[in-house]
């Protein structure tokens, strides 16, 4: 090749050279997941037992499998609604009203390709490059990660412990939520600590938002994993008005032991379901009709019930006996919390909390998660998932006991 073309392309390939193929800042800057950091290490290992996943050892409840496996044999796989089928939507508004007492319209429910893709819709729908996005933390690393995708500004109101229990400054919440705020972004229960918020303080909290403007995202994955002997943790659907800048996220993943299913819901004013209908489109299409027939049959009749009153009877037995266990020793503090499927500790003196899940993992196949993959604010704590059964979590305080012992750690 010869003449200006020539000359042009050895300058192209320095120009390439220098522009790698790479995504933008943005997604360039997300931090990966420390949790798989830690399961990743044991990939090929037999001999671990694994508390670091949000998810039960307890398969689907049978019924709810049979839903499922009935309509792929009937054909059931072709594409649906946007926003889910009617009759889905129809009954998360009648399961709401059981619930919370106040029974939500099928026009402001949105069915959704899991909870984490309905935190991601919600936050596509809202959030702006340069909005302030006010986030209670540590918290599921998805949830603070999401708006900074988008652009967002993220700012961290780190809960607290006081008097042995997870607790939320108040204050320095309504310090940060300013009229500049765009969203709020609430997770009670919350993942990692299981700090629940009291029902006048997300009153009041709510209140504010009213007055600012300000969106309230909230992540009710856990709202039914309580153990207070309320049938629900506190929840703003009760008293939100219909036009009331309130986005309720849920899913089907926690409490009917669905991780696998990937189908949540969304409640929201109608305008924005009726928009969110394209963002879906653009995101997923929609959810399959088999996965939405599978939730329809958990959240109707009674067996749903039974099954999630089940599975709260086991966690509770779990997590009584992993907070006994931990407790043993002067050594680790658990602060206490009302919900969730998690115990969050941390061993005195030790502060590297990568470095422990790493020890732990090598020298005795005990898995937890590191507190920092929760956010700075957890620096120094683990995650331990009780959502197991008796045996295991046996099975996981007897290697911890024999970790504490070599290190002289009472």
């Amino acid at each position: 090749m010869n003449g200006p073309a020539a000359a042009l392309k050895p300058n192209l390939a320095t120009e390439a050279a220098a522009f790698p193929p790479l995504p933008r800042p943005a997604i360039l800057n997300l931090g990966a997941s420390r949790i798989r950091d830690i399961a990743n290490a044991a990939m090929g290992r037999s001999d671990v037992a694994a508390f670091w996943f949000g998810e039960s050892d307890v398969p689907t409840p049978g019924f709810i499998r049979e839903a499922g496996a009935m309509a792929i044999a009937a054909g059931e796989t072709y594409y649906t609604q946007n926003l889910g089928l009617p009759e889905l939507r129809v009954a998360i508004g009648a399961y709401i009203g059981r619930l919370h007492g106040t029974p939500v319209a099928p026009g402001r429910i949105a069915v959704v390709a899991s909870g984490v893709s309905g935190l991601m819709l919600a936050q596509q729908m809202l959030v702006s490059p340069g909005d302030r996005v006010v986030i209670v933390t540590p918290i599921w690393p998805n949830l603070t990660e999401q708006p900074q995708i988008l652009g967002g500004e993220v700012v961290r109101v780190p809960l607290e412990v006081e008097g042995g229990r997870w607790t939320l400054d108040l204050d320095r919440l309504r310090d940060a939520l300013t009229p500049q705020t765009r969203v709020l972004v609430l997770n009670s229960p919350n993942n990692p600590t299981g700090w629940t918020i009291a029902q006048d303080a997300l009153e009041e909290v709510f209140a504010l938002c009213r007055r600012y403007g300000i969106w309230v995202i909230t992540d009710d994955a856990y709202e039914r994993l309580i153990y207070t002997g309320a049938r629900s943790a506190p929840s703003l659907l009760p008293i939100a008005d219909p036009e009331d800048r309130l986005v309720s996220v849920n899913t089907f993943s926690k409490a009917w032991s669905m991780t696998g299913w990937r189908i949540g819901w969304m409640v929201a004013p109608e305008p924005f379901i009726e928009e969110l209908g394209k963002v879906i489109e653009y995101n997923t299409s929609c959810v399959p009709k088999f996965t939405q027939l599978g939730a329809l049959a958990a959240i109707e009749g009674n067996r749903g019930e039974a099954a999630v009153a089940d599975l709260v009877t086991g966690l509770r037995a779990s997590r009584q006996m992993l907070v006994e266990g931990l407790s043993r020793h002067p050594g680790i503090e658990v602060p206490a919390a009302d919900g969730a499927m998690y115990a969050f500790l941390r061993i005195h003196g030790i502060a590297d909390d990568m470095a422990l899940a790493h020890e732990l993992l090598a020298t005795t196949g005990l898995g937890l998660a590191p507190g920092s993959a929760f956010g700075p604010e957890g620096q120094g704590w683990l995650r331990w998932c009780f959502a197991a059964r008796p045996e295991k979590i046996a099975d996981g305080l007897a290697r911890l006991d024999r970790y504490l012992a070599a290190k002289g750690i009472q």
